[in-house]
């Protein structure tokens, strides 16, 4: 038998809503890791060359699941599903003391990366994936902050 994968990443082609004129392609990267079982991360890969940066946002992957058919989310992370130029999309916006923006994302690739990470730890089993001791050595004997 072969052992579910831990980690699962795809890299996808987002675009960047700009009001008033022509969406922008951003390349992204979404990644699960089982040992984060409840939370999915997109990269966002920002200009090129030595001014090249990657912005990275975490949050739960039933908000990414659930975002799909129906709207989700409040404050900084909301989801729901749309289409852009007659092609099925879920709108990601996000929005920080820095900013806000609206993405599109194509929901063939997502729900295929989705259910890669439904493979690596089906629904229910996530806590499975949670060292809660280790969780709690931190929680318990972290340094206070000085």
């Amino acid at each position: 038998m072969t052992p579910r994968p831990v980690t699962v990443s795809t890299e996808l082609q987002l675009r960047l809503v700009v009001p008033g004129a022509a969406s922008l392609p951003v390349r992204s990267g979404l990644a699960y890791d089982a040992k984060d079982p409840y939370a999915v991360s997109v990269a966002f890969h920002t200009g090129v060359g030595s001014s090249a940066e990657t912005v990275e946002w975490t949050f739960a992957r039933q908000l990414l699941t659930d975002g799909v058919t129906a709207p989700v989310g409040q404050g900084d992370v909301q989801v729901w599903p749309s289409s852009s130029g007659g092609e099925p999309v879920v709108c990601l916006s996000l929005c920080s003391p820095s900013g806000k923006a609206l993405f599109e994302v194509p929901i063939p690739e997502l729900v295929e990366f989705l259910s890669m990470t439904y493979a690596a730890v089906p629904t229910g089993s996530e806590s499975q994936h949670v060292d809660v001791d280790a969780e709690l050595a931190l929680l318990l004997w972290a340094e206070p902050e000085t």
